[in-house]
């Protein structure tokens, strides 16, 4: 066995960090075991090569050049502003100083909450698979030396934290602090933060060390009895341990996982901290999503991970019980979940306010990684209406558009009056800002998958393919598109020999109609909300076209959901809209309805505004504003039965995800309908 240095030994040896990076590694990495197919450069968001129960495989994210379109300056903003003043922003805050103040280079005290160490690891995921599409010589640097100051105070036992050492050396690992100190979350995101560097740049040092933590100390140590419990306070390590396994083939580790899932009964907890936490009890007992939203969702990717490992079909069962309340009483329209601040929590069915709606970053994140690997359990195109839903709406409303400023919450009307400030560039919780960064990052390897017979198409950009199908045979896809501003999509499809397969082209649920062409010739059978299979011998030069009708859509929701009734909601395409009151004539949004008549979409005219928002195509309709007596402004008022007054105003409309990015100002999602005179 190699031997183990002590953090006393690294320091009394004063060794820089060039010089400890090939020691760890030297020491560590013949001992661990590595599944050779695919390499480490070919390794997805989620590895699935050799997942029994995937029915998609993931493509790597550099197997995917995301060109000149809708999300390329999102994605330019992240590495060239989000990434690098986040990191700024870290450092001003403290958050490397906690380990080099262990390794006696700092004098600086402990800083930050408990989890802190997780704002590292995050932000060096979200560098990792920046690095997997393309070579950032400015950044990379920066990231070698905050591993080495990382791993250096690594202890002997493998254990790693920052928070839970000197005073507070005697709280490592008691119930207490599993469920409310975020011991295990920490190691999680620095297994995936690890992960997705190793991913893009086969350096393995900080893997090294999180196999170390998990191997070393949580193996021997933690378990079924009469090893000592673990309780997940905040589920994540579910997900690191199991992507760990799909790199390591320790099934160990996924048996970890599968136990921390199931909860230990030996740790006593009152239900409603088993409720917050989403974990602490069995995975396959829950029959709702409540509780923390973020902790559920990460609960809900582990089990789904487990799933496609296992096969366990109590865990699928849960999972398509659990799916279907996602969907039917919880879900925001945005595509976030989170109703309530107090305790950034579900709250009943129907329970969806909208100036209240809390939405947190990470939970839309959250949303959108479960139904990532739903989508990889089936093949089913109503887990990518999910993801789309929340990418284009309550994920990409947490970045300004210049990268700089956050939000933690998202809600679907605001006033700023309240004092409310909702985009930020730090918060001290600051899970949201990284978490938004390696969403962006990753995004190219959400676009495609593989699959026994083929290719599934999911997203549409103009973009590059340049992979493989699983027998083998290379493949190059070529997407142009305007998408979302339009529904039409050319695919141009290079096999390197006439090839057999099939192509599954998504038809998203919004799309009414839609015509699909193979060389000119349409095929039949697109269907709103599923993948279109085209078999073919495809040959170099085939190319597929996709028209889909784009018009303005006027949405309800349930009665159940009282904040919305007699309202109504606007999208086109896969674009949520808002009104913000700097848009408006001279009328506040409180006073605003909507003059629908009996045909919705033809009230509305696009415009696209190159000059707005970074380019925007805008809605323009017809609305109606309340004209308010004296008595109308009292609190109460007599009833009188006169028809109300109103005066005729234009309205425009911009797509949510670029609210708050001008001056403070009101904004709302969902609107009145004006009542028949």
């Amino acid at each position: 066995m190699p031997t183990h240095l002590s953090r006393r030994d690294f320091v009394a040896a004063a060794l820089s960090t060039a010089a400890l990076s090939p020691l760890l590694a030297r020491a560590y990495s013949d001992e661990v075991p590595s599944v050779s197919t695919p390499p480490w450069r070919d390794q997805a968001v989620e590895n699935l090569t050799k997942s029994p129960h995937a029915k998609l495989r993931n493509i790597p994210v550099h197997a995917v050049t995301i060109k000149e379109g809708f999300w390329s300056p999102r994605r330019k903003i992240n590495v060239t502003r989000s990434i690098p003043t986040m990191h700024d922003l870290l450092e001003a805050n403290g958050r490397m100083n906690n380990f080099r103040r262990l390794a006696g280079k700092s004098n600086a005290e402990q800083h930050g909450p408990v989890f802190s160490d997780s704002d590292i690891y995050k932000w060096t995921e979200a560098v990792g698979f920046a690095l997997q599409s393309g070579d950032l010589q400015d950044l990379r640097p920066t990231v070698d030396k905050m591993i080495g100051e990382v791993i250096a105070v690594q202890e002997p036992s493998g254990y790693l934290n920052t928070y839970y050492v000197e005073d507070r050396k005697s709280l490592r690992m008691t119930p207490q602090t599993q469920t409310t100190g975020h011991e295990i979350y920490n190691i999680g995101h620095m297994l995936q933060g690890a992960i997705a560097y190793y991913r893009g740049t086969g350096d393995r040092r900080l893997l090294d060390a999180g196999i170390r933590f998990v191997d070393d100390f949580l193996l021997p140590n933690y378990g079924l009895a009469p090893k000592q419990p673990i309780v997940s306070g905040h589920p994540e390590i579910e997900m690191g341990l199991i992507e760990l396994y799909r790199i390591t083939g320790d099934k160990r580790q996924l048996d970890l996982a599968g136990y921390i899932l199931q909860g230990d009964e030996r740790v006593k907890l009152p239900e409603h901290r088993t409720i917050y936490m989403y974990s602490g009890t069995p995975f396959t007992a829950r029959t709702k999503l409540e509780g923390h939203a973020v902790r559920a969702m990460y609960a809900c990717c582990g089990a789904t991970d487990y799933y496609l490992e296992t096969g366990d079909q109590t865990y699928w069962k849960t999972l398509n019980t659990l799916w279907d309340d996602l969907t039917k009483h919880q879900m925001y329209i945005s595509g976030g979940v989170g109703a309530r601040s107090d305790g950034e929590a579900f709250g009943d069915a129907y329970e969806l306010p909208n100036a209240r709606a809390y939405g947190e970053s990470c939970a839309a994140i959250g949303n959108m990684m479960w139904n990532w690997r739903m989508l990889a359990a089936t093949g089913e195109a109503k887990y990518t209406d999910v993801i789309e839903r929340a990418l284009y709406n309550g994920i990409n409303s947490g970045m300004s558009l210049d990268g700089t400023l956050y939000c933690y919450r998202n809600p679907l009307a605001f006033d700023p009056s309240t004092g409310d400030k909702i985009r930020n560039p730090w918060y001290d919780v600051t899970c949201c800002p990284p978490n938004l960064e390696r969403t962006l990052a990753s995004l190219p390897g959400y676009f495609y998958s593989t699959s026994n017979d083929g290719l599934y198409v999911h997203l549409y950009d103009n973009s590059d393919l340049d992979w493989h199908l699983e027998d083998g045979t290379g493949l190059k896809l070529s997407q142009k598109s305007n998408y979302p501003w339009n529904g039409n999509v050319e695919l141009a499809v290079t096999p390197d020999r006439p090839t057999d397969f099939v192509i599954h082209l998504r038809i998203p649920g919004w799309a009414d109609r839609a015509q699909v062409a193979v060389n000119g010739k349409p095929i039949t059978g697109a269907r709103s909300g599923e993948y279109l299979p085209l078999q073919r011998k495809w040959s170099s030069g085939d190319k597929i076209t996709l028209q889909m009708e784009m018009p303005v859509q006027v949405l309800e929701a349930n009665y159940h959901v009282e904040d919305n009734n007699g309202r109504v909601a606007v999208q086109r395409g896969p674009l949520l809209y808002c009104l913000e009151e700097v848009d408006q004539s001279n009328v506040a949004l409180s006073d605003v309805a909507m003059d629908l008549g009996k045909d919705p979409s033809a009230r509305f005219q696009t415009e696209r505004r190159s000059d707005l928002l970074g380019g925007v195509l805008v809605l323009r309709l017809e609305g109606v504003a309340l004209e308010r007596s004296t008595s109308e402004l009292s609190l109460y008022s007599r009833y009188s039965g006169a028809s109300v007054k109103t005066r005729r105003v234009p309205l425009t409309m911009i797509p949510y995800y670029a609210w708050a990015n001008r001056n403070a100002t009101s904004m709302q999602v969902w609107t009145p309908v004006a009542r028949p005179s």
